[in-house]
C-alpha cells in the first residue's frame, strides 16, 4: 500500500509540474541592436565673414578658404560646415555692388551648410534678406552654382510673419551621427540697424531659446548639439568676458556640446560651463576646425560626445591652389568693377589702417587715423558745423592701399610700389571699403548736454570692444574709465586748426548750442546714440563726402597725438585696478 501511495504521489507531482510548465509562457530574449561605432565629426566654420570674397593681405578669400576646406573634407568626409551670422552685410564693394549676391554664391561654392543671422544680415531690411535666403536655398543650376544651404535662428519671434525658409534648428546626419544645429541671433541686433529693418520680428532671450531647443534636440535623439550664435568675446584680460561667455554660462549643463561664436573679431577658444566655445577672427582671416568624437546612440536612443578639440587655421593664399571655379567667378566680378573702383582719388602721407592707436584691429577702443580722416571730411562738408562724430563700427577697412600689391583688390598694379614717393594711394574702391553701408551724412543742432550724452554712450562699454566707440573731429574729450557708464566724460575742448587740442572749453550743459554732423544710422538711434531723426537735415552720401574732401586735400597728413593731447583721452584713477584704459601703441 505504501508503495502504491508513494508512486501515486510521484505521478501526481510529475503531472502537476508538466501542467505548470505548459501554463508558463516561454520567454525569448532577442539580441539588443548594438550602437553604431564612434565617429569623428569635423566642424568647419568662419566667423563674421561679411562677404569677404577676396583675400586680405594674402589671407582668406572665398577661393582660398574653399581649397583649404576641400583638403579638410578629404581628410575627414564626416564634415559639417557652418557660419554664425553677418556672412553678408557690411561687405566690400565686390559684393555690395552686386546686391550681396556674391557673398551667397561663393558660400554655396565653398560648401556652407547652415548659418544664422547677425545684425548686419538685416542691413538691407526684410525684403533684401528674404531675397538672399532664397538665393542660398535655390536648387543648383548654372545660375546657382554650389550647394543650397539654409539659415536657422531659434530666438526670433514673429519670424514666420516676415521670412520664409528659416527654422530654429537644423538636423544633419554626419557619418551616422545625428547632429543638431541651433541658430541664435544677438539680442542687441535691432539697435545696430536702421529702425524697421527687422519688420515685426522680435528677438527673445538667447539662452532660454538655446536651452529650449537643445532639450528638443535631445528628445529627438540628437547625438550632438551645436549652437551657432552671433555673440562674441569682448576682451580676454584679466579673464575672457563678453556676451559669448555670458551665453555659455547660461546654458543648462549637459544639453549643448559646442558653441560657435561670432561678431567681435577676437580669436578665443576655451571650455565654459562644460561647453567647448570658440570664436574666429573676422572676414576669414582664420577659420576653426573642430573635431568631435561622437558615440551614436542605439536606435531610439541619443548618443553622446566623448571628446572635443579644435584648432584655428590661417588660410594663406600661398598655401593652396585656390578653388578655380570660385577664382574665375570672383575674377569676372573684379573685371566689371576695376574701371570704376580702381581710380585713385588722393594720396596720404601715412598708411591709414582701420586699427586704432591702442592696436585694436577694428579701431573700437581708441582714436584711429581712419576715424580722424573720416570725421574731418564729414565736418568739412558743412562750413557751419562745430563737431563731427561717427561710430567706429561704421568704419570697415583701411583707407589706403596696402604696401604689397593684391591682385584681388581695387588698388591697380599701376599704383605700385607703395609707398610711392612717400605717399600711400587712396582709390574709390578703398573709400567704399571703409564706408560700405551707403550711409548719409546728416546735421542737427543739439545742446551741450546732448553732446555729452553722445560721448557718454560712445565710451559706455569700455574697456570692451564695441562698434559704438566714437571717432570725433573738432573737439578733444577726456573720460574716466573707472566711473560708472553715463558719468565718465570729464570735459571737452575745441581743436586748433591743425587738429591739436586747444584750451577753449566745450560747454557740455544744456545752456550751450552746437551744430554737429553724424551719419544717419546714429541720428536714428543706432548703436544706442540719441535719436535726432526729427530734427536732422540730410546731406550727401558719406562715402562721396569723404572722396570729395580727399581730392582737394591730397596728400592728407593724418596724425594721432600722444595722450593726453589726443582727440579721445582715457584716464584711470584706479590705476592698476580694473577696468583699465587700453594700452596706447601710437600709430606711425
Amino acid at each position: 500500500m505504501s508503495f502504491i501511495r508513494h508512486s501515486t504521489r510521484r505521478t501526481l507531482a510529475l503531472m502537476l509540474v508538466t501542467i505548470s510548465s505548459l501554463l508558463i509562457p516561454t520567454v525569448i530574449y532577442a539580441a539588443q541592436p548594438s550602437a553604431p561605432p564612434p565617429v569623428q565629426v569635423q566642424l568647419l566654420n568662419v566667423s563674421d565673414w561679411h562677404g569677404q570674397v577676396i583675400p586680405i593681405a594674402g589671407v582668406g578669400g572665398a577661393a582660398a578658404i574653399s581649397a583649404y576646406w576641400q583638403q579638410d573634407r578629404a581628410a575627414n568626409p564626416n564634415t559639417l560646415t557652418l557660419t554664425a551670422g553677418d556672412d553678408f552685410g557690411a561687405t566690400p564693394p565686390i559684393s555690395t555692388f552686386f546686391n550681396d549676391e556674391p557673398a551667397i554664391i561663393t558660400q554655396r561654392m565653398m560648401g556652407i551648410q547652415a548659418g544664422t543671422f547677425g545684425n548686419h544680415n538685416f542691413d538691407g531690411g526684410i525684403a533684401h534678406l528674404q531675397s538672399l535666403i532664397n538665393l542660398a536655398g535655390a536648387p543648383t543650376d548654372a545660375d546657382h552654382p554650389g550647394s543650397p544651404f539654409s539659415y536657422a535662428s531659434a530666438n526670433l519671434r514673429n519670424v514666420s510673419d516676415n521670412l520664409t525658409g528659416v527654422n530654429p534648428i537644423r538636423y544633419f546626419t554626419v557619418g551616422g551621427a545625428k547632429i543638431a544645429v541651433i541658430g541664435i541671433t544677438n539680442e542687441e541686433a535691432p539697435t545696430l540697424v536702421f529702425p524697421g529693418s527687422f519688420g515685426t520680428i522680435q528677438i527673445t532671450n538667447s539662452a532660454a531659446a538655446a536651452n529650449k531647443y537643445a532639450a528638443i534636440a535631445r528628445n529627438a535623439k540628437a547625438d550632438a548639439v551645436v549652437v551657432i550664435t552671433h555673440k562674441g568675446v569682448r576682451g580676454l584680460s584679466p579673464n575672457p568676458f563678453g556676451e559669448l561667455i555670458d551665453f555659455a554660462n547660461a546654458l543648462t549643463p549637459g544639453l549643448v556640446d559646442v558653441v560657435l561664436g561670432d561678431h567681435t573679431d577676437i580669436q578665443y577658444s576655451g571650455v565654459v560651463n562644460g561647453v567647448l566655445v570658440h570664436e574666429n577672427r573676422s572676414k576669414g582671416v582664420t577659420y576653426a576646425k573642430t573635431t568631435l568624437t561622437v558615440e551614436p546612440g542605439r536606435p531610439g536612443k541619443a548618443g553622446r560626445v566623448t571628446h572635443s578639440e579644435m584648432t584655428f587655421v590661417s588660410p594663406l593664399v600661398s598655401g593652396v591652389t585656390p578653388d578655380p571655379a570660385i577664382a574665375a567667378y570672383v575674377s569676372d566680378l573684379q573685371a566689371q568693377l576695376t574701371p570704376i573702383l580702381g581710380v585713385k582719388v588722393a594720396d596720404s602721407t601715412k598708411s591709414v589702417t582701420r586699427a586704432d592707436q591702442c592696436g585694436q584691429s577694428a579701431g573700437r577702443t581708441c582714436e584711429s587715423l581712419v576715424g580722424d580722416v573720416v570725421t574731418d571730411a564729414m565736418r568739412a562738408s558743412f562750413p557751419d558745423v562745430d563737431f563731427a562724430v561717427t561710430n567706429s563700427g561704421g568704419l570697415r577697412a583701411a583707407l589706403t592701399c596696402p604696401a604689397t600689391d593684391n591682385p584681388s583688390d581695387f588698388c591697380p598694379a599701376s599704383l605700385y610700389p607703395v609707398p610711392n614717393g612717400g605717399n600711400w594711394p587712396i582709390t574709390q574702391g578703398t573709400v567704399l571699403d571703409v564706408l560700405p553701408f551707403g550711409n548719409i551724412v546728416v546735421t542737427a543742432v543739439i545742446n551741450g548736454a546732448e553732446l555729452k550724452t553722445m560721448l557718454e554712450n560712445g565710451v559706455s562699454v569700455m574697456p570692451g570692444v564695441d562698434g559704438r566707440f566714437p571717432q570725433v573731429s573738432g573737439l578733444c574729450f577726456t573720460y574716466e574709465i573707472s566711473n560708472a557708464a553715463g558719468s565718465r566724460v570729464q570735459g571737452a575742448v575745441r581743436t586748433n586748426p591743425d587738429g591739436t587740442c586747444s584750451s577753449t572749453p566745450v560747454d557740455l550743459t544744456a545752456a550751450s548750442s552746437y551744430k554737429i554732423v553724424e551719419n544717419d544710422f546714429m541720428a536714428s538711434g543706432g548703436d544706442g546714440y540719441p535719436n535726432f531723426a526729427s530734427r536732422m537735415t540730410t546731406g550727401g552720401i558719406m562715402a562721396q563726402a569723404l572722396a570729395d574732401w580727399l581730392g582737394p586735400n591730397s596728400p592728407v597728413a593724418p596724425s594721432v597725438q600722444a595722450a593726453p593731447g589726443g582727440r579721445i583721452n582715457c584716464t584711470d584713477s584706479n590705476l592698476a585696478a580694473a577696468p583699465a584704459c587700453p594700452t596706447l601703441t601710437p600709430s606711425p
